[in-house]
């Protein structure tokens, strides 16, 4: 799919991959909506190229809903959606309060669904749509450090997969987002131990940008920012047994090294 006039919502945009990304798909020539919960942030990228900032709670239905309406009622009915925002609040099981666990379940992966919801029967009527989804390597492998954040970016990828799978005959195209380190405000220092040792080669986020519009436009679902990511899901995908293990010592290394950052 191609950018140019096409409506496109970014969530989380007001920051990092989705702020890049916006920026990207506006020079592409798309109709940017970007959605934060940074009302101001969004509005402040958005100016930059004529778009449409929308202050918005994405783990809330009412306000995702309002949104959608927003963006409809403004430029029209949506072409793109890419579901980006994310939070990373957890830790391990018994020191992550059942709360941060339901927060990160809301935003993480409720957020997707509600969007989904709202645009899709839309895009199926008119035969063409595009959906994007950010999961992070954490949802195909995992984020040491933190289990909630694992747990619901795996829901991402089997929600991206039913729907590329379900509604492809409907004009419908897929795609998934699963980078690894990015120089963004989630990653932290990437002088820590976990930026240094489990979240691979660091990206800018307009690196990253430019390689979800590329594939946007050749409607490809896997959206890898580094090639040593396809390497560790072949392990993983070839000897379970051994991928495990040698995650298990990255953990040790990373405990070794001051654990994962606060």
């Amino acid at each position: 799919m191609q950018f140019k006039d096409k409506v496109t919502i970014v969530t989380g945009g007001a920051s990092g991959i989705g702020a890049a990304c916006c920026r990207n798909f506006a020079e592409r020539g798309a109709k940017v909506v970007v959605v934060d919960l940074n009302g101001e942030g969004a509005n402040s990228v958005a100016a930059e190229f004529g778009g449409l900032g929308i202050g918005c709670n994405v783990g809330d239905e009412a306000e995702i809903n309002a949104m959608i309406k927003a963006t409809e009622e403004h430029f029209g009915p949506v072409d793109i959606l890419f579901n980006n925002a994310g939070i990373n609040s957890g830790r391990e099981i018994m020191n992550t309060d059942l709360s941060v666990w339901q927060d990160q379940w809301n935003v993480n992966l409720m957020s997707h669904v509600y969007a989904v919801r709202a645009v899709l029967p839309g895009m199926i009527e008119r035969g063409a749509g595009y959906i994007m989804h950010t999961a992070s390597m954490a949802g195909i492998l995992m984020s040491h450090g933190n289990l909630p954040y694992t747990v619901s970016k795996h829901a991402v990828v089997g929600l991206a997969e039913y729907l590329s799978v379900t509604h492809h005959h409907e004009g419908i195209r897929v795609s998934l987002l699963a980078p690894l380190g990015v120089r963004t405000p989630m990653l932290g220092d990437t002088d820590k131990p976990f930026a240094t040792t489990a979240a691979g080669p660091i990206k800018e986020p307009e690196e990253v940008a430019e390689q979800v519009a590329t594939a946007v436009e050749e409607e490809r679902f896997l959206i890898l920012t580094d090639e040593i990511a396809q390497t560790w899901m072949d392990g993983k995908n070839n000897d379970l047994e051994r991928w495990l293990k040698g995650m298990r010592r990255m953990q040790d290394k990373i405990q070794s090294l001051g654990g994962r950052d606060p």
